[in-house]
């Protein structure tokens, strides 16, 4: 595992759940070299076509409403990143392995801190590919090994961020996680997202895959969209917990099938996906 520099471009060598940062990647930059792109992230653009990495080969050309629907995913974490910014500008975010994600690039207000905590193997990826600078570093720690909380300065106001890593943690350690943030950052918040049920099970038993025979790793934990409320139970300061809407794509299905979706008790769990923040009292 690992990142190297060779002539055509940078090799990098991952495996297993740090290698789904390379297909979430791939997915931005799709969409964003589209002609009506509904995320604009030439940051992802650029890396895809610097890394020496056989995306095509590996998970397939990408489906474009796939690659939306994972866009418009990013997009719901962006506007909450932006919302935080807007009232705390000299703030944190942390962003708990968040592997090759480029949000900074979209989003920073030019003031704010960047904390970002990830596996050994990611992050030495993503020092080399998006070396840290004044304002924005990479901390070599597991998430779940809590002393990162100890490189946070709180006193500014604190937004952490989980996208693409809860369903991959087993369910007590996702408990601990959201408890260990409410404990260590009171009037913070976090924003993560989850898997209904159903596709939680369908990836435990194996039955996901690309056109070209990738498959996804196992995700333990899943959530449907009415259970949540039960994530205020981790911790008493947890005080508010709802879903945040992604903003509205193109075409029928992203446009205006998902935006009822959502809405309809009977069907709103066959979402792939959904995001929710967290607020901690």
């Amino acid at each position: 595992m690992g990142c190297m520099a060779e002539e055509r471009g940078w090799s990098v060598e991952l495996s297993g759940v740090p290698e789904t940062l390379l297909w979430n990647l791939y997915m931005r930059a799709y969409e964003a070299r589209g002609p009506r792109p509904v995320l604009t992230d030439p940051k992802a653009v650029e890396l895809v076509d610097r890394i020496d990495y056989p995306f095509e080969e590996t998970f397939g050309p990408p489906g474009p409403l796939l690659a939306q629907g994972h866009a418009l995913r990013v997009r719901t974490f962006d506007d909450a990143v932006r919302d935080f910014l807007a009232a705390h500008p000299d703030g944190t975010v942390v962003t708990l392995a968040e592997g090759l994600e480029t949000q900074y690039w979209r989003v920073d207000n030019g003031r704010a801190r960047w904390l970002c905590v990830e596996l050994p193997e990611t992050a030495a990826v993503r020092r080399a590919l998006l070396p840290d600078d004044e304002r924005r570093r990479t901390l070599a720690r597991s998430a779940l090994d809590l002393s990162w909380r100890g490189e946070v300065d709180p006193s500014r106001g604190v937004l952490i961020t989980a996208q693409g890593l809860l369903m991959y943690l087993r369910p007590t350690e996702v408990r601990d996680l959201i408890a260990g943030c409410a404990e260590g950052f009171p009037g913070g918040a976090l924003v993560f997202d989850a898997v209904p049920r159903w596709f939680s099970a369908r990836t435990l038993r194996g039955e996901l895959r690309t056109a070209r025979g990738y498959r996804p790793p196992p995700m333990p934990w899943g959530m449907d969209a009415g259970e949540l409320g039960k994530v205020r139970s981790a911790h008493p300061r947890i005080s508010e917990v709802r879903e945040l809407p992604p903003p509205r794509g193109r075409g029928l299905y992203h446009g205006a099938l998902v935006p009822v979706l959502r809405r309809l008790p009977g069907v709103r769990n066959l979402r792939p996906t959904m995001t929710a923040i967290a607020r901690f009292g």
